[in-house]
């Protein structure tokens, strides 16, 4: 059957009330209190106005015994509310959502090491990861953060599985349901994440694609919110390519949050219109602006934040000698730093091509912040894997 995320969900935590109090059998009670803890769900909601409550029920169902999931136990912060679900774009993230990630990955990035060993997460859980762009961050992040949660992760590059080719995408997501609990994706096109959450029933985490990287964002703004407070109401400033998944996702994610964003980027390679419209409806509703300029001086002009990244990325390197003049004025340097507020950061989701999109002096100034967001993929993605798996 073709579930939904959600019923997918339903159906686990059913299955986790029965295992709680050692019950054979799944009956409709443990499918009752299941609808009651996926509270954003049409049938919870209809519960809760006819005065349905998930510890009164769990009570009434369990001899007595009040309903406590065991990852509440873990300070109360990671919750059941989005076990199972996807994470394929910035879109499928509520601003209450977005917020939740940033609290359990700043816990998780103030517990020490052999806290983490000792009360791990995810015990004996199991993260498939499918590459077929290579990357540091990615695999390092990925991998440490589900050893420190207590689960384990396995890398296949695109010779193990030939996605789409020697296998097709819906025959290998049948198959990574069967024997992992999760899937992070790395791809060039967006459609293969999407058709890997179509087909398996267990969540499917984009680590990249054309269209998006949703987990870079994620660790950017947790990065910005560490060093300028709420985000809400600053000024984030996108310099080079607009046409790129970092920048969407930021684009998106700005306007969740009621970041001002502005992109500076040559006539030609401004964002997808689809994600820029996206992003203007939500921004338009938290008091925020989207704007887009040919002039790199104008769009950092009061800028909190500056932001950019390599002018040719992986498998755009036959139009390098197309784009290095086209892009050069758009270099972060001093000068455009200068232009920004006085106390802005810098942000770079890297790799750099130093002396390209940005210079020595800049990704080792002052004003740099890179590796600190560098580090924060590892927090951020430990937040996403924690609360979906």
């Amino acid at each position: 059957m073709r579930l939904t995320p959600r019923c997918r969900r339903v159906i686990e935590l059913a299955y986790d009330e029965a295992r709680r109090v050692n019950s054979d059998f799944v009956g409709t009670e443990h499918l009752l209190l299941g609808l009651l803890r996926e509270p954003e769900g049409e049938a919870a909601k209809a519960l809760a106005r006819a005065g349905a409550d998930l510890d009164k029920a769990g009570m009434a169902v369990n001899g007595g015994v009040s309903v406590v999931t065991e990852s509440k136990t873990n300070d109360k912060l990671i919750t059941d509310e989005m076990r199972g679900r996807d994470l394929l774009s910035i879109r499928d993230l509520s601003v209450a959502e977005v917020w939740k990630i940033f609290e359990v990955a700043k816990w998780l990035k103030g517990r020490s090491l052999p806290e983490q060993v000792e009360n791990p997460i995810l015990p004996g859980k199991t993260l498939a990861m499918i590459f077929e762009k290579p990357s540091l961050r990615t695999r390092v992040t990925f991998e440490t953060g589900m050893y420190q949660l207590g689960g384990q992760a396995i890398y296949i590059q695109p010779s193990d599985i030939g996605l789409g080719t020697r296998e097709s995408i819906p025959d290998a997501a049948r198959n990574f349901e069967r024997m992992v609990q999760g899937i992070m994706a790395r791809v060039f096109a967006h459609s293969t994440v999407t058709e890997l959450a179509k087909y398996a029933n267990i969540p499917v985490i984009n680590g990249l694609s054309d269209l998006e990287h949703p987990c870079q964002a994620l660790a950017d703004f947790l990065t910005i919110y560490e060093h300028k407070g709420d985000p809400k109401g600053l000024k984030v400033a996108f310099i080079g390519d607009g046409n790129t998944n970092t920048c969407h996702s930021l684009m998106l994610l700005a306007a969740k949050l009621g970041s001002h964003f502005a992109v500076g980027s040559p006539e030609g390679y401004e964002p997808d219109s689809a994600i820029h419209l996206s992003a203007k409806r939500d921004a338009d509703e938290n008091g925020a602006t989207i704007s887009v300029t040919t002039d790199p001086f104008e769009a950092v002009k009061d800028a909190d934040v500056i932001y950019t990244d390599v002018w040719t990325s992986m498998g755009q390197e036959a139009e390098r000698e197309i784009r290095m003049p086209v892009f050069r004025p758009y270099q972060v340097n001093t000068a455009l730093v200068d232009a920004a507020k006085r106390d802005v950061i810098v942000l770079h989701c890297l790799p750099a091509h130093r002396g390209e999109e940005i210079t020595d002096e800049v990704i080792d100034g002052p004003h740099s912040v890179v590796f600190d967001e560098a580090e924060n993929r590892l927090h951020a993605q430990k937040a996403v894997m924690a609360s979906v798996m």
